[in-house]
Protein backbone atom coordinates (compact mmCIF):
# COMPACT_ATOMS: atom_id res chain seq x y z
CA UNK A 1 0.00 0.00 0.00
CA UNK A 2 1.62 3.37 -0.60
CA UNK A 3 1.41 6.32 1.45
CA UNK A 4 1.25 9.68 0.53
CA UNK A 5 1.53 12.71 3.67
CA UNK A 6 0.58 10.29 5.84
CA UNK A 7 -2.69 9.46 4.54
CA UNK A 8 -3.72 6.01 2.93
CA UNK A 9 -4.28 5.19 -0.27
CA UNK A 10 -2.61 5.33 -3.93
CA UNK A 11 -2.69 9.06 -4.71
CA UNK A 12 -3.20 9.20 -8.30
CA UNK A 13 -6.51 7.18 -7.51
CA UNK A 14 -8.14 9.62 -4.96
CA UNK A 15 -11.07 11.69 -5.41
CA UNK A 16 -11.05 15.60 -4.19
CA UNK A 17 -14.51 15.11 -2.09
CA UNK A 18 -16.64 12.07 -1.45
CA UNK A 19 -20.59 12.79 -0.03
CA UNK A 20 -22.95 10.27 0.76
CA UNK A 21 -26.53 9.93 -1.42
CA UNK A 22 -29.28 10.52 0.72
CA UNK A 23 -30.31 7.12 0.81
CA UNK A 24 -26.87 6.34 2.17
CA UNK A 25 -26.40 10.02 4.63
CA UNK A 26 -30.17 8.89 5.94
CA UNK A 27 -28.82 5.26 6.89
CA UNK A 28 -25.56 6.74 8.60
CA UNK A 29 -27.86 8.66 10.65
CA UNK A 30 -30.02 5.51 11.74
CA UNK A 31 -26.58 3.93 12.42
CA UNK A 32 -25.36 7.00 14.46
CA UNK A 33 -28.50 6.87 16.55
CA UNK A 34 -27.88 3.32 17.72
CA UNK A 35 -25.15 4.72 20.45
CA UNK A 36 -25.37 6.73 23.53
CA UNK A 37 -24.43 10.37 23.55
CA UNK A 38 -20.15 10.59 23.06
CA UNK A 39 -19.91 6.69 21.95
CA UNK A 40 -20.85 7.49 18.20
CA UNK A 41 -17.08 6.83 17.17
CA UNK A 42 -18.36 3.63 17.48
CA UNK A 43 -20.32 3.51 14.44
CA UNK A 44 -17.07 3.81 12.66
CA UNK A 45 -16.91 0.40 10.83
CA UNK A 46 -20.81 0.47 9.80
CA UNK A 47 -19.84 4.02 8.28
CA UNK A 48 -16.77 2.91 6.59
CA UNK A 49 -18.76 -0.39 5.36
CA UNK A 50 -21.51 1.68 3.74
CA UNK A 51 -19.17 4.47 2.40
CA UNK A 52 -17.21 1.27 0.60
CA UNK A 53 -20.27 -0.24 -0.47
CA UNK A 54 -21.67 3.09 -2.36
CA UNK A 55 -17.87 4.13 -4.31
CA UNK A 56 -16.77 0.42 -4.28
CA UNK A 57 -13.84 1.01 -2.17
CA UNK A 58 -12.90 3.36 0.76
CA UNK A 59 -11.23 7.09 -0.44
CA UNK A 60 -9.74 8.65 1.90
CA UNK A 61 -12.26 11.45 1.34
CA UNK A 62 -14.43 9.20 2.58
CA UNK A 63 -12.72 8.42 6.02
CA UNK A 64 -12.47 12.24 6.34
CA UNK A 65 -15.87 12.74 6.20
CA UNK A 66 -16.72 9.86 8.61
CA UNK A 67 -14.06 11.69 10.78
CA UNK A 68 -16.43 14.60 10.38
CA UNK A 69 -19.29 13.14 11.14
CA UNK A 70 -17.95 11.55 14.39
CA UNK A 71 -15.88 13.83 15.52
CA UNK A 72 -13.02 11.71 15.52
CA UNK A 73 -9.42 12.82 14.18
CA UNK A 74 -8.84 11.31 11.24
CA UNK A 75 -5.87 9.64 12.09
CA UNK A 76 -8.12 7.45 14.36
CA UNK A 77 -10.27 6.42 10.86
CA UNK A 78 -7.30 5.53 9.09
CA UNK A 79 -6.17 2.94 11.65
CA UNK A 80 -9.35 1.69 11.69
CA UNK A 81 -9.63 1.26 7.97
CA UNK A 82 -6.01 0.68 7.24
CA UNK A 83 -6.35 -2.43 10.18
CA UNK A 84 -9.06 -4.68 8.61
CA UNK A 85 -8.48 -6.19 5.25
CA UNK A 86 -12.10 -5.95 4.62
CA UNK A 87 -11.79 -2.05 3.29
CA UNK A 88 -10.22 -1.49 -0.09
CA UNK A 89 -8.30 1.42 0.01
CA UNK A 90 -7.77 1.63 -3.68
CA UNK A 91 -10.67 0.70 -6.52
CA UNK A 92 -11.55 -2.91 -7.04
CA UNK A 93 -13.28 -4.78 -9.96
CA UNK A 94 -17.08 -5.03 -9.95
CA UNK A 95 -16.61 -8.46 -8.68
CA UNK A 96 -14.05 -8.76 -6.00
CA UNK A 97 -12.66 -12.53 -5.67
CA UNK A 98 -11.41 -13.71 -2.14
CA UNK A 99 -9.70 -16.64 -2.72
CA UNK A 100 -9.18 -18.84 0.97
CA UNK A 101 -5.74 -20.56 1.06
CA UNK A 102 -6.09 -21.25 4.84
CA UNK A 103 -5.35 -24.99 6.17
CA UNK A 104 -8.62 -26.15 5.80
CA UNK A 105 -9.03 -24.97 2.07
CA UNK A 106 -5.51 -26.11 1.34
CA UNK A 107 -6.31 -29.58 2.54
CA UNK A 108 -9.26 -29.86 0.25
CA UNK A 109 -6.71 -28.50 -2.63
CA UNK A 110 -7.65 -24.23 -2.85
CA UNK A 111 -4.14 -24.40 -5.03
CA UNK A 112 -6.46 -25.94 -7.80
CA UNK A 113 -8.97 -22.68 -7.04
CA UNK A 114 -6.32 -20.31 -7.29
CA UNK A 115 -4.56 -21.62 -10.76
CA UNK A 116 -8.14 -21.67 -11.85
CA UNK A 117 -9.02 -17.91 -11.12
CA UNK A 118 -5.68 -16.83 -12.65
CA UNK A 119 -6.13 -19.04 -15.58
CA UNK A 120 -9.33 -18.17 -16.09
CA UNK A 121 -9.05 -14.20 -15.22
CA UNK A 122 -5.22 -13.51 -16.54
CA UNK A 123 -4.50 -11.99 -13.61
CA UNK A 124 -2.42 -12.48 -10.40
CA UNK A 125 -3.38 -11.57 -6.42
CA UNK A 126 -3.89 -7.94 -5.89
CA UNK A 127 -5.04 -7.15 -9.89
CA UNK A 128 -7.96 -6.40 -11.87
CA UNK A 129 -8.75 -7.67 -15.02
CA UNK A 130 -8.23 -4.51 -17.85
CA UNK A 131 -11.94 -4.45 -18.35
CA UNK A 132 -12.62 -3.66 -14.61
CA UNK A 133 -14.61 -6.86 -13.84
CA UNK A 134 -12.86 -8.95 -11.76
CA UNK A 135 -10.28 -8.32 -8.93
CA UNK A 136 -8.44 -11.42 -7.08
CA UNK A 137 -7.25 -11.19 -3.96
CA UNK A 138 -5.93 -13.95 -1.43
CA UNK A 139 -7.28 -14.25 2.15
CA UNK A 140 -7.22 -15.78 5.46
CA UNK A 141 -9.97 -18.22 6.91
CA UNK A 142 -13.86 -16.76 6.10
CA UNK A 143 -15.28 -19.35 8.32
CA UNK A 144 -16.59 -21.68 5.80
CA UNK A 145 -14.00 -24.85 6.64
CA UNK A 146 -16.31 -27.38 6.46
CA UNK A 147 -17.57 -26.18 3.02
CA UNK A 148 -13.87 -26.03 1.93
CA UNK A 149 -12.50 -25.09 -0.82
CA UNK A 150 -14.26 -21.64 -1.03
CA UNK A 151 -14.22 -18.02 -2.18
CA UNK A 152 -15.90 -14.84 -1.62
CA UNK A 153 -17.13 -12.68 -4.36
CA UNK A 154 -18.75 -9.81 -3.05
CA UNK A 155 -21.09 -10.64 -0.36
CA UNK A 156 -21.49 -14.13 -1.62
CA UNK A 157 -19.55 -17.27 -0.78
CA UNK A 158 -19.26 -20.01 -3.33
CA UNK A 159 -18.13 -23.70 -1.72
CA UNK A 160 -17.46 -27.25 -2.58
CA UNK A 161 -15.55 -25.46 -5.23
CA UNK A 162 -13.16 -27.14 -7.56
CA UNK A 163 -11.58 -25.97 -11.10
CA UNK A 164 -14.30 -26.51 -12.91
CA UNK A 165 -16.95 -25.23 -10.68
CA UNK A 166 -14.79 -22.06 -10.00
CA UNK A 167 -14.54 -21.02 -13.45
CA UNK A 168 -17.78 -21.96 -14.34
CA UNK A 169 -18.92 -19.27 -11.11
CA UNK A 170 -16.73 -16.71 -13.02
CA UNK A 171 -17.89 -17.33 -16.76
CA UNK A 172 -21.50 -16.96 -15.45
CA UNK A 173 -20.96 -13.48 -14.09
CA UNK A 174 -18.49 -12.82 -16.45
CA UNK A 175 -22.26 -12.89 -18.81
CA UNK A 176 -23.96 -10.96 -15.84
CA UNK A 177 -25.56 -13.79 -14.85
CA UNK A 178 -25.85 -14.55 -10.99
CA UNK A 179 -24.66 -18.41 -10.76
CA UNK A 180 -25.87 -20.03 -7.56
CA UNK A 181 -24.24 -19.42 -4.23
CA UNK A 182 -23.10 -21.83 -1.15
CA UNK A 183 -21.71 -25.27 -2.16
CA UNK A 184 -21.11 -26.12 -6.16
CA UNK A 185 -21.38 -29.94 -5.41
CA UNK A 186 -24.79 -30.62 -4.48
CA UNK A 187 -24.99 -30.99 -1.19
CA UNK A 188 -27.45 -28.76 1.31
CA UNK A 189 -26.01 -26.20 3.23
CA UNK A 190 -23.02 -28.09 5.46
CA UNK A 191 -24.43 -31.95 5.50
CA UNK A 192 -22.23 -34.62 5.33
CA UNK A 193 -21.63 -35.33 1.72
CA UNK A 194 -22.38 -39.21 2.27
CA UNK A 195 -25.72 -38.00 3.62
CA UNK A 196 -27.55 -38.13 7.48
CA UNK A 197 -25.70 -39.54 10.18
CA UNK A 198 -28.67 -38.88 12.54
CA UNK A 199 -29.40 -42.08 14.78
CA UNK A 200 -33.00 -42.84 14.51
CA UNK A 201 -35.29 -45.13 16.96
CA UNK A 202 -35.34 -48.69 16.02
CA UNK A 203 -38.61 -51.48 16.42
Amino acid sequence: MSQSRGRPGAPEHQPDTFTFTKANLEEAERIMARYPQGRTASAVLPLLDLAQRQAGWVPVAAMDMVADMLAMPPIRVYEVATFYTMFNLEPVGRYLVQVCTTTPCMLRDSDSIVEACRNRLGIDFDETTPDGLFTLKEVECLGACVNAPMVQINDAYYEDLDAGSMVAVLDALARGETPQTGPQGGRHASEPQSGPRTLVGGD
